[in-house]
């Protein structure tokens, strides 16, 4: 091995240990100064360049978008709820060149023209046409129904996994839409039903629920058994129950439950039934049909439900 060689690994060793311990090699000054233009790590004091590709790791200066504040280095993460997965590019509206010039008018023109076919060619097959308007459908339903994004994301994978089986042909985009939502939710365990998804979409229900029984059965989804705790909170806000009613409703369907009582039954009208047991125990004055219209099941429901559940608190 040459001299020189082993100038240049003394060099690179020099380096290695100045960026480890934060001291100047040559004279020992710990006052370390990066030149951000360069990229250069030296000394302050000897001026001796430790390291000449230093990778920035601040903030991002440039920003392409029309937020000025934006200053991060990356872009929107990808997603499911939209139909290229957000790792298409778009041509910006911006009409300036890369030094920040206005176009001539000619240019500009062209520049339209293309910003008009590069939005069209993104979805020019049947395949992407129909999942971008039942991706915007989901994006209406999740304002409709206030439901998270982990909801809208689940149910546009099941979508995809139902064109991917070819599920789509021949069906309405708003009832695989709906059924997807309402799948998505009783995955997640939203508390949402059939009744309303399918108001929330303006189709039937019946039209709603075969085309569940569909995917269910074709992609061969499991779905947990749906608790009739989560759907207290709901039936008791819109009846505006006392706090006092609900913790008393979540006490007796939580007896029901180790009993074993609440097993094949609707989950809303059992929810509903402990409800208005709870509220003639607490003494709040709210009638059956109060309970019937909060919940989207009928009086002879809650009735049943509660000759059950009455039983069992006597017992």
């Amino acid at each position: 091995m040459d001299n020189k060689a082993i100038a240049e690994i003394q060099v690179i060793m020099l380096r290695n240990q100045m960026v480890t311990g934060s001291k100047c090699p040559a004279c020992g000054d710990k006052k370390m100064i990066t030149d951000e233009n360069t990229g250069e790590l030296f000394c302050g004091k000897c001026g001796f360049v430790v390291s000449d590709k230093i990778a920035d790791t601040g903030a991002e200066w440039r920003s392409f978008s029309n937020d000025e504040g934006n200053k991060a280095r990356t872009g929107a993460g990808t997603s499911l709820t939209m139909h290229d997965m957000g790792l298409s590019t778009v041509i910006g509206a911006a009409n300036k060149d890369s030094t920040g010039k206005p176009l001539s008018a000619s240019v500009k023109s062209s520049i339209e023209r293309l910003r008009t076919w590069d939005s069209r060619s993104q979805a020019h097959s049947s395949a992407d046409r129909n999942l971008r308007q039942a991706l915007n459908e989901m994006d209406k339903l999740k304002d409709k129904l206030a439901l998270t994004d982990a909801v809208i994301e689940k149910a546009a994978y099941i979508y995809r996994k139902a064109m991917e089986k070819k599920l789509v042909r021949g069906r309405s985009i708003q009832g695989l839409v709906a059924a997807c939502l309402y799948a998505s939710c009783r995955n997640t365990e939203t508390p949402r039903t059939l009744d309303d998804v399918a108001k929330g979409i303006n189709i039937r229900r019946k039209d709603v629920a075969r085309c569940y029984r569909l995917i269910f059965r074709e992609l061969e989804l499991k779905m947990p058994v749906v608790d009739p705790v989560k759907g207290v909170s709901r039936i008791a806000s819109i009846a505006e129950l006392s706090e006092k009613s609900k913790r008393k409703a979540i006490a007796i369907l939580n007896e029901a439950k180790k009993m074993g009582v609440v097993a094949g039954k609707d989950p809303m009208g059992i929810a509903a039934a402990a409800l208005y047991l709870a509220c003639i125990s607490t003494g709040e004055v709210k009638s059956q049909k109060d309970i019937s219209i909060a919940s989207g099941v009928t009086e002879v429901t809650i009735r049943n439900r509660c000759a059950g559940l009455r039983k069992m608190i006597n017992d």
